[in-house]
């Protein structure tokens, strides 16, 4: 059967198969497979004599086959490979096109199929040559082909490459750009012309070799601001430490804001700070004006803070040391006070803000807090500010500020060495929680000995105690008329470290001076937080701790 036309004709015995599938009758041996009881066959003459004759049946594109089934002869027609169709009806058998079905052809993958009488052909296409057969040789690429291909490829790939870097490059120079123009903005936002204008303006000081620093800089020095860089931080800023190109580390002040409405007043009292050069003040060695706010740069303090050595490392103190620190110290006051075209007021003297360098020389820092303050001027400010236990009461309740309110602070440090004691401590019984009052209290009992640390008590004569204390007493009177400068103070310090009891005890306080400098000692110089702003703008620059107390009340 084929196509549901009726391809051969049988007789066969009825019992003699049976079907199980209709693909049984496309078997050419079927009916080999059948008693047939009865056959046809066409006429009884063969192919060969019936062929030209008008007896011949067969179409066109069949083809002639004898019966040799039987002894009777005869012819049957089928089609020719490549046709279908009846081959004993006009017009007999048709072209079949192999080329619309892919189970009729083996053209290859990159082949094309063309359809002919009977058959079809396989070619293959462009830049692709063999026989196009798949069960033959198939389609290879052309050499030719293959090289056109890989360059094809590589030139698109390099194409989209130099697109990729040229639109990375573009994005790069327009961010680049505009960071240039944003640091420029902050550069005059800042004050940085402001501040140029100014240090060109002065010949013949050291505000001459002041530096300005660039962002890039700075971003270089601190590793990118990495964490592992900060050695100090709070509220209102970071301190990094950073290695610039020369190989100097600093220390390099990060603040959070910055009051856009005293940028004058900034820059002015800057530009009197940079102007600061004593061996016993921390030194500003530029700044940055291209970041948000600006960026200060101040020489690195390697030994700690001398509230560090008092609290944690007490027993490497000697008096002599002691002696030693507070008179650097008080130098640097007297210094600011006095020395600079502009008095300067500290306004923060503690002992966290006395720095100590490589040789344990005293370094006062913490000018962030300072005031800048005309000749024979007093200054009264609405925003107290200071550190408790620190604080010049007289100035927490009148707030005029001058310099005696740094000599009531430097009195309490001064009580601080001598006791080894917090001027602020909350487990200590009312009575002595406040350190300066604690101080004066037992001095009027007479009992000013027991409240000293015992090595200060064992290493000093009787006489340099007392007069220690009583320079210490004189520094914490209420009145600020009553205490003496910073420079008396410093006068009388270095008088009173010439006081010795024995003479052993110069070589004693010289080994232990060396022992300290071989000594670790803590180096994150500026662990101290921040202070928040105030309505001076230096405020915002501080290293130090220190706490802002507003006014209920104004002053005239």
């Amino acid at each position: 059967m084929s196509n549901g036309k009726c391809g051969y004709a049988f007789v066969g015995e009825l019992d003699g198969f049976h079907f199980p599938s209709l693909s049984d009758f496309l078997d050419p041996d079927f009916r080999n497979r059948i008693p047939i009881v009865l056959d046809y066959a066409i006429g009884n003459q063969s192919c060969a004599l019936v062929n030209n004759s008008n007896a011949y049946l067969c179409q066109q594109n069949t083809l002639c086959i004898d019966n040799m089934e039987s002894g009777l002869g005869g012819y049957l027609c089928r089609c020719e490979t490549g046709y279908e169709g009846n081959p004993y009806l006009s017009p007999g058998c048709t072209d079949i096109d192999e080329c619309k079905d892919s189970n009729l052809n083996d053209c290859d993958g990159n082949a094309t199929c063309t359809n002919t009488a009977g058959n079809f052909t396989c070619s293959c296409n462009d830049r692709y040559s063999g026989d196009g057969r798949s069960d033959g040789h198939g389609c290879t690429p052309d050499q030719a082909s293959q090289i056109s291909v890989i360059k094809l490829s590589l030139g698109m790939s390099f194409g989209i490459v130099s697109l990729l870097i040229g639109v990375i490059w573009i994005h790069s120079r327009i961010n680049r750009r505009k960071l240039i123009k944003l640091r420029e903005q902050f550069f005059q936002q800042n004050g940085g012309l402001l501040m140029k204008q100014k240090i060109s303006s002065i010949e013949g000081t050291s505000a001459n070799s002041s530096k300005f620093f660039t962002a890039e800089q700075l971003k270089k020095a601190t590793n990118n601001y990495a964490e592992n860089q900060i050695i100090g931080h709070g509220g209102y800023g970071v301190v990094y430490k950073g290695i610039l190109p020369d190989q100097r580390v600093v220390a390099i002040k990060k603040s959070k804001v910055m009051d856009a409405n005293q940028v004058d007043q900034f820059i002015n009292e800057l530009l009197i700070v940079t102007q600061v050069n004593h061996r016993n003040v921390v030194k500003l060695l530029g700044c940055c004006f291209e970041s948000e706010v600006p960026e200060l740069v101040y020489e690195y303090i390697p030994n700690g803070t001398l509230f560090e050595h008092i609290h944690k490392t007490l027993s490497r103190l000697t008096l002599e040391h002691r002696l030693r620190i507070a008179a650097e110290a008080a130098g640097a006051l007297y210094y600011l006070h006095s020395a600079t075209s502009i008095p300067i007021i500290h306004r923060d003297v503690k002992s966290a803000n006395i720095l100590l360098d490589g040789n344990y020389v005293a370094k006062m820092a913490d000018f962030g807090a300072s005031r800048l303050v005309p000749l024979d001027q007093t200054q009264v400010t609405t925003l107290v500010q200071g550190t408790l236990g620190y604080l010049d009461p007289e100035y927490f309740h009148t707030g005029q500020l001058n310099e005696k309110s740094d000599v009531y602070s430097f009195g309490v440090v001064l009580a601080e060495l001598l006791t080894g004691k917090k001027p602020i401590c909350l487990e200590r019984s009312p009575a002595e929680r406040n350190l300066a009052t604690y101080f004066l209290v037992s001095m009027k009992e007479n009992r000013l000995y027991q409240i000293l640390e015992p090595r200060v008590v064992k290493e000093g004569t009787l006489e340099q105690l007392q007069a220690i204390a009583e320079l210490v007493k004189r520094c914490l009177y209420v009145k600020n008329e009553e205490r003496p400068t910073m420079k008396e103070v410093a006068m009388e310090l270095e008088s009173l470290r010439k006081y010795r009891k024995d003479p052993w005890v110069n070589q004693q306080s010289h080994e232990e001076s060396e022992s300290l400098k071989s000594d670790e000692a803590p180096t994150d110089l500026y662990t101290l937080s921040i202070g928040p702003p105030t309505g001076d703008i230096s405020g915002q620059y501080s290293f130090g701790s220190s706490t802002t107390f507003p006014l209920s009340k104004s002053f005239n």
